[in-house]
């Protein structure tokens, strides 16, 4: 397992490196503009993205030990991305005590979702399945009041919404991701300080209680950590989908199930993945640059009907 650790990393590294280089020709009279303006900051909110989506996936998936959960498929995504519209439709771009209103609105729309989940988890005799189902009844309730909240914008505002929804990289530069760094890193951090935690949950909260852990507050904790990266990412970037599904499914096949590698490393090829998706929407259709939401849900929405018949075999 080793080898392929240091292989993935070191591809991961590569990647990182490589893809503000991969798309069009620059000319020389804008190369320097180009790359270190667009490309570059570009790629380092991919990485950062990426990297956060990634491990709330990865960790979602041990907590409901269903490899289908992730923020996308439990309500967290919809939930952030109701609150970041009603945010952008009433205008409020503003910042509230250091952190952006369509962050912050955004964080109350993932976080009230996944309190619902966790309520129902909470219940007596309920399934681990029956929460993932919970969580895709809520985020059907969830788009269907974002598509109201877009039917009642106006023109502009809908244009600005409906590129959003479709999950892009915007041209934030280095101010964005600074505003996005601490909101991650409190995620990220938080996450992995549960990993031994989430080690014992492999075999079930009751053997976990058995080894001394509190099931009820790492739940909680897991689920306000998760909500809190994920509303950053959307309230910047939009729902880009299936990175947090296909990434820990990647990392568990090739290095194993073991919560102390998959945790970490789902950060590191998570963020190497999403850049190269990026670069790839560059490539793809020149001059266009589709949403990088649509390239990772090309690629994770066949993974998706694969995992759902492999389960119901």
């Amino acid at each position: 397992m080793k080898a392929r650790l240091v292989v993935m990393l070191l591809l991961c590294g590569l990647v990182a490196v490589a893809a503000p280089f991969i798309g069009p020709p620059m000319p020389p009279d804008a190369r320097d503009f180009i790359l270190w303006q667009l490309r570059i900051p570009r790629t380092l909110m991919a990485l950062l993205v990426g990297g956060t989506l990634s491990l709330v996936g990865a960790v979602y998936q041990s907590l409901f030990a269903n490899p289908l959960a992730a923020p996308s498929t439990v309500g967290t995504t919809a939930g952030a991305t109701l609150g970041a519209l009603v945010a952008i439709v009433l205008g409020a771009r503003s910042v509230l005590w250091g952190l952006p209103l369509i962050t912050a609105s955004a964080f109350a729309g993932a976080l009230g979702v996944s309190l619902l989940v966790a309520a129902i988890a909470a219940g007596r005799g309920v399934r681990m399945n029956d929460l993932v189902l919970a969580g895709i009844a809520f985020s059907m309730a969830a788009g269907a009041i974002s598509t109201g909240v877009q039917f009642s914008a106006d023109s502009a505002e809908l244009l600005a919404a409906t590129r959003w929804t479709m999950g892009h990289l915007p041209q934030v530069g280095y101010q964005g991701i600074v505003a996005l760094v601490p909101i991650a890193a409190v995620s990220v951090v938080g996450l992995l300080s549960l990993t031994r935690a989430l080690e014992v949950f492999i075999s079930g909260e009751e053997h976990a209680e058995s080894q001394g852990v509190n099931v009820r507050v790492v739940r909680m904790a897991s689920i306000g950590l998760g909500a809190l990266g994920v509303a950053g990412c959307v309230a910047w970037c939009g729902p880009i989908a299936f990175v947090e599904l296909i990434v820990p499914h990647i990392v568990r096949r090739v290095l194993g199930v073991s919560r102390r590698v998959l945790l970490p490393c789902s950060v590191i090829v998570g963020a190497s993945f999403l850049a190269l998706c990026d670069a790839a929407s560059r490539v793809i259709l020149p001059g266009r640059e589709p949403p990088v939401g649509l390239v990772t849900a090309a690629l994770g929405t066949p993974l998706l009907v694969y995992l759902v018949a492999r389960k119901s075999r």
